[in-house]
């Protein structure tokens, strides 16, 4: 019989200045779907410590688990088993690699959740739980895991964390070789109800959210209409501003991006992937590495009071030890707000893994945690496996300097007016700097 069910966030990035970065959008939604004649607890390694001491017998406890995390993810459920709770792994590594996950995990959840989830709960209260629960039907998002009043309450977003996450659409029907989205959420768009959207930003009581949407901008073009309606709705609301991501054509939307900044948007993360036009076939037709598009479309977003953050891979097969000078060029007079650096990853599942284990490129003996777009998993093509690392390093400091930060930043700001200005500083810099953490984790 349950005695309560407990949701674990493996540690990652920890806590940066007080707060950690993100709330744990997904398992509110999982914790929401737990009956209410149940306890539930949200336990994020990353806010507080966890009381994995308290757990014994009729504790149900459920892992999310992404492939940068699956280490730390392992060494919890063997600690969870050991004080007789039982372990559900679930997320983007147990849908990935599920066998895997099955010789730590008592159950793996593959797929969306929220459809095997009360399931999973149900049948361990009734001692009849399989090893293997899936959903990938990439059902209709309508009336899906709404937020509870407990969770909501429990979570406190605004006193533990920086970022509040929220989905309004689901999916990506692009296929770059070396993403993960379509594997874990379908390559059909799918789309909240506005006004559920509405109603979780109300009732949450935030002002401020990054949209987890794999490709949110590519709705511009296949689903303007119901853009149009999201736009409208959210300018009715008191927000500070939100962000999302997006792909190069939402400059072809004019109308939209007008729209886009009316509701309160601050900043596009475009996917330019690469400076280098012989990478277009990695990038799904999602950009085509040429750089004068690049700087037209910045221009565009630009010219509608939107801040742009440029998204960048490293070590595609085309690439040279060149890309990382050509890659700060660019960058440097762009015109971008902020900017995201990686290195290219071969994630389980992904064209780019099974390329790369075929003809025997992957590094051998690198854990699951340095596959996090700060490391060097794999050998290059047309470089050594040193000269990317101390071409990511080099590219990482000059873009992450203070003073690169700082001229970013007053770029961003320049396009408020002046009364705007202080309410819009956090923003402006936050970007940048939370990039900086995260390539700090290289070298801990």
């Amino acid at each position: 019989m349950i005695r309560r069910v407990i949701l674990v966030q493996p540690w990652r990035e920890g806590r940066i200045w007080g707060k950690a970065p993100s709330a744990p959008y997904t398992l509110m939604r999982l914790a929401s779907l737990v009956p209410e004649s149940v306890p539930v607890e949200i336990w994020d390694e990353n806010a507080a410590a966890a009381d994995y001491g308290s757990l014994g017998n009729g504790d149900l406890v459920g892992i999310t688990c992404k492939t940068l995390n699956a280490d730390r993810a392992r060494e919890i459920a063997q600690i969870v088993r050991q004080r007789g709770a039982t372990v559900v792994v679930g997320g983007t590594h147990a849908t990935l690699l599920p066998e895997e996950v099955a010789e730590w995990a008592d159950v793996v959840a593959v797929g969306e959740g929220y459809r095997t989830w009360p399931r999973i709960i149900a049948d361990f209260d009734q001692g009849r739980l399989a090893s293997l629960y899936e959903d990938t039907s990439w059902g209709t998002l309508s009336g899906v895991a709404t937020l509870s009043d407990r969770v909501i309450r429990q979570t406190n977003e605004r006193r533990r964390y920086w970022t509040p996450y929220l989905e309004i659409t689901r999916g990506c029907p692009r296929d770059c070789s070396f993403c993960t989205a379509i594997r874990v959420s379908g390559r059909v768009m799918r789309l909240r109800p506005v006004d559920e959207v509405v109603s979780e930003i109300q009732r949450r009581r935030i002002r401020r959210f990054f949209l987890t949407d794999d490709n949110f901008g590519l709705n511009f073009r296949i689903n303007p209409g119901y853009v149009s309606q999201v736009f409208a709705a959210l300018r009715n609301l008191p927000l500070r501003g939100w962000t999302a991501q997006a792909e190069a054509m939402v400059a072809h939307y004019p109308d939209l991006l007008d729209e886009a900044r009316s509701a309160h948007c601050e900043k596009l993360f475009v996917g330019f992937e690469s400076v280098n036009p012989g990478n277009r076939k990695e990038l799904g037709g999602k950009g085509h590495g040429e750089i004068a598009e690049a700087r037209e479309v910045i221009k565009a977003i630009h010219d509608h009071g939107i801040g742009v953050v440029g998204l960048f891979v490293l070590g595609f097969d085309s690439d040279t030890p060149t890309v990382f000078q050509d890659t700060y060029d660019f960058i440097r007079s762009s015109g971008l707000d902020g900017v995201s650096l990686t290195v290219l990853t071969p994630y389980p599942g992904t064209e780019t893994r099974r390329d790369m284990a075929a003809q025997g490129r992957l590094l051998s003996g690198i854990p699951w945690s340095l596959h996090d777009t700060a490391h060097v998993t794999y050998r290059p093509a047309q470089m050594s496996v040193e000269q990317l690392r101390e071409g990511y390093d080099w590219l990482c400091r000059m873009v992450y300097g203070p003073g690169q930060i700082a001229r970013r930043g007053w770029s961003f700001l320049s396009r408020y007016p002046l009364g705007d200005v202080p309410g819009k500083v956090i923003p402006a810099l936050s970007t940048d700097v939370g990039y900086r953490f995260t390539y700090a984790y290289r070298h801990r």
